[in-house]
């Protein structure tokens, strides 16, 4: 088959199947649909470390973990997935967005997540509880 042919065929064929999972619906960023993912995202990274509670966000793409060493974590999602750190030694800084975690891990060193002004105060104090 000549180029001319194969590459249009091949780029429709791409294009059509994004669309197809767009319209579907499969392309929608994650949300963590209540507090029980959230801990579930949480044992599926750190089963070791058990968690307490969890504390979502409005948007729902972020998670406060509560865990039972009186230490806090934070689950986001990322695409189609989610991820899961300790927070410990972590620097929180407000933002006009909601807040900036700073992590000391090579794998997730910055995390935002968006809040409104009233629930950022209560991240914060639930950090720093």
């Amino acid at each position: 088959m000549p180029l001319s042919v194969l590459i249009p065929i091949v780029v429709i064929g791409i294009a059509g199947i994004a669309v197809i999972l767009h319209l579907l619906g499969l392309t929608a960023p994650r949300r963590l649909s209540d507090t029980a993912e959230a801990l579930a995202a949480w044992a599926r990274e750190f089963p070791e470390t058990p968690a307490l509670a969890a504390r979502l966000s409005a948007d729902q793409r972020a998670a406060l973990i509560e865990l039972a060493d009186g230490e806090t974590g934070l689950v986001w999602c990322i695409g189609a997935d989610t991820v899961a750190r300790p927070l410990m030694g972590a620097d929180v800084i407000d933002t006009e967005a909601g807040l900036d975690f700073h992590l000391h891990d090579m794998a997730a060193p910055h995390v935002s997540v968006a809040l409104s002004a009233d629930e950022r105060i209560r991240w914060k104090e639930f950090i720093l509880a």
